[in-house]
């Protein structure tokens, strides 16, 4: 984990003056990767990483002569834009170009930068200097002392004040944890898990496009064999059982005994990252204890609103114990509903059971048609709605302009210019929303250039990538199903926080705010997706062009919340998990199958299948350490704004005013806290917790309608 520079991959992106990119440049002018002339070979991110470096050398010279606090602060936020640059461009160009010379570039340019932060972060004229600077607080803006209070606390928690011999230890600690954690995702993409079912005809065939032929020598019926003689095989099909695949199988495969070997398969890959995840736990503990700290849940909660442990798992038992009964009543519906369509003699729910019959059951209750629902959601629609909410909001209009050649890294992706009639252009957004071979399938949001201040009238205006890997032959006959549409939302959500935060440093630009607070604008968008005041202004029939019918909308909605203490409940156990694994020490005797196994037997109504290992594909153990936790104060958060700030008038400019500019445009730059109490009002969104601060969960509990 990176300290001094907070660039995190995957979700933030900044960029240093030496490396212009070229938003609105004509279309005839050739450039690079992402608008940067370097990038117009994979080579240039190895240029990159130099000049990075170069900049970055000659501003630690700077600093090191103690300049005024001021220029102490600018100059720290010029390293971390020029070097998270390289880093974070390497980042998207990992997951997403399909040029396999260009990823592993971004490959080793990541690499390098992340050695050279070592020697930054544990750079004692640095340390020095940030002390010297907050020490000389009255000569700061409320921001700048901020940064210098973040600056210093990060570099503390990379070891400065360590003798050489400990900090050398945290520096080959925090580049082993990033190795094992990319092995971790790695073995994710290569070892999805597969399971062979024989004969053929057990598989829906509009689920055969999922699956590939395999054979077997056979004696069985002829309708299912091939060849002749002794050569004869019985035809079956492979399932991958990667995720998005599993949950087709899941849902629609009527025989019990696939989705069984099908749940079980997808549930135990990949087997490696069992070791590797030991591997990281245990480097993870090791890091915590040389930092002083008792465990890595500990140091990780560090200067998030949470504050500790402790705290998160008392909010996450309570949380437990509120939707415990409300889960139990929708288990208990489930099973009767298998028992009305199997027989009385069924005696319990399956895991491989729940997504089968919960969407039978939501099908059955609300007249639903999921393929129907999906023909009123073509992406081009869906993305014109993103845009007529970010008017009625923000009074923003999107613009689609060209790409110059060299700046996009695939056909399908396109920009956008984000201009406010009084404000000028205020960011670019890149789209990249299709699947593809060789494509991370992620849907994730990047920062690519960081806001900041630059002089008194210059401002480094955000750029940022949307991506998401969405099914269809061509852009225009992308058809989204709902969860689709609700997850590009999401991600909107994350891009609309870089896209209008204004700070003055890079180092608090959008995204980069305390953890447990990062997630509240993408799950505010959330919402949208499911209010029929705005879906009837974009949601049109793909050939008809009417608009999506108010039953329809409100069918969704039953659909979702028939099931939404089950939904919680699973999110509940999610972030046990990931407390439970950083705050265990390397000496218990409990493996972490164990520990999963036991949290779900203690937290969920569905039972564990021995043997299974989830976890191990479960990537947020790698980004969010000990912080899955945050999405839950999300949803907590985000239904309090909704309810006390949106939900009377969705789109109404006086909501989009307060959201903007009392939550977007602050990113970092104020504490969360100050943030929601100024936004819902005093009490309205968090309470004090033993030292820390947790979601008051009112709003939530009452949309779920968990009170009796």
């Amino acid at each position: 984990m990176l300290r001094l520079l907070s660039c995190k991959p995957a979700a933030y992106f900044s960029l240093g003056r030496r490396f212009q990119h070229s938003a609105t440049a004509p279309l005839l002018k050739e450039t690079g990767l992402y608008g940067f002339d370097h990038l117009k070979t994979a080579k240039g991110f190895q240029r990159m990483v130099d000049d990075a470096v170069e900049r970055s050398n000659e501003l630690v010279n700077y600093i090191a002569g103690m300049p005024p606090a001021p220029e102490i602060i600018k100059a720290m936020d010029e390293i971390s834009d020029a070097v998270c640059t390289v880093i974070d461009s390497a980042e998207l160009c990992r997951h997403t170009h399909p040029d396999r010379e260009f990823v592993r570039e971004a490959n080793e340019a990541s690499l390098r930068l992340n050695e050279y932060l070592h020697y930054l972060n544990s750079n004692p004229s640095l340390y020095n200097a940030i002390v010297r600077a907050e020490q000389n607080h009255h000569l700061l803006t409320e921001e700048a002392l901020r940064a210098a209070r973040h600056l210093r606390t990060d570099l503390e928690k990379g070891g400065i004040h360590l003798c050489p011999e400990k900090l050398d230890r945290v520096n080959q600690l925090n580049i082993d944890i990033l190795q094992l954690c990319r092995e971790f995702n790695e073995n994710i993409i290569t070892d999805p898990g597969h399971v062979d079912i024989f004969p053929a005809s057990r598989i829906p065939k509009q689920l055969h496009h999922l699956t590939k032929a395999v054979y077997r020598p056979s004696s069985f019926s002829p309708t299912t064999i091939v060849g002749t003689g002794s050569n004869i095989k019985e035809k079956g099909l492979r399932l991958t059982t990667e995720p998005n695949r599993l949950c087709s199988i899941l849902q629609l495969v009527s025989d019990n005994e696939v989705r069984k070997l099908a749940y079980i398969a997808g549930n135990s890959a990949p087997r490696a990252n069992l070791v590797v995840l030991d591997k990281l736990l245990s480097a993870r503990h090791e890091l915590s204890e040389v930092l002083g700290y008792k465990t890595y849940s500990e140091f990780a909660l560090k200067g998030n609103m949470a504050s500790s442990p402790e705290v998160v798992v008392s909010f996450l038992h309570d949380l437990s114990k509120m939707v415990r009964p409300k889960a139990e009543e929708e288990f208990k519906k489930i099973l009767d509903f298998k028992r009305g369509r199997i027989g009385q003699s069924v005696e319990d729910l399956e895991p491989w059971d729940e997504a089968y019959f919960t969407r039978m059951m939501k099908s059955n209750a609300h007249d639903l048609d999921y393929s129907t629902v999906a023909s009123f959601f073509s992406l081009p629609q869906c993305i014109e709605g993103l845009k007529f909410l970010s008017e009625s909001l923000f009074g923003l209009k999107f613009r689609e302009i060209p790409l110059c050649p060299g700046e996009s890294w695939h056909p399908d992706v396109l920009k956008l210019s984000i201009h406010h009639p009084d404000e000028g252009d205020l960011g670019c957004l890149y789209l990249d929303l299709k699947s593809r071979k060789g494509k991370h399938p992620i849907c994730a949001h990047f920062a690519i250039k960081g806001g900041r201040k630059i002089s008194d009238t210059d401002y480094q205006i955000p750029v940022v990538a949307l991506v998401c890997n969405f099914s269809g032959s061509n852009f225009q006959s992308v058809r989204l199903h709902h969860s689709d549409v609700e997850t590009l939302f999401h991600e909107f959500g994350h891009a609309l926080h870089s896209l209008l935060s204004r700070t003055d440093y890079q180092h608090f630009s959008g995204t980069r705010v305390a953890l447990d607070f990062a997630e509240t604008p993408s799950n505010i968008l959330e919402y949208y997706a499911w209010d029929y005041r705005f879906l009837r202004t974009f949601s049109k029939h793909y050939s008809t062009g009417d608009p999506i019918p108010e039953n329809m909308v409100k069918s969704l909605l039953g659909a979702k919340n028939m099931f939404a203490a089950t939904e919680l409940q699973r999110q509940v156990f999610y972030a046990l998990v990931d407390q439970e694994l950083h705050t265990q020490l390397p000496s218990s005797p409990k493996d972490s199958i164990s520990v999963v196994a036991d949290l779900k037997r203690e937290h969920m109504s569905w039972g564990y299948v021995e043997g299974t290992c989830w976890h191990t594909r479960f990537s947020h153990l790698v980004s969010y350490g000990a912080g899955y936790y945050s999405y839950l104060f999300a949803k907590c958060f985000a239904a309090t704004i909704w309810q006390k700030v949106l939900h009377e008038d969705p789109l109404s400019p006086d909501a989009g005013s307060a959201l903007r500019f009392k939550l977007l445009q602050h990113g970092g730059a104020k504490d969360p806290a100050i943030i929601l109490n100024d936004l819902v009002g005093e009490s309205s969104a968090i309470r004090n917790q033993n030292g820390g601060l947790i979601p008051d969960i009112t709003s939530l509990a009452e949309e779920l309608t968990l009170f009796n």
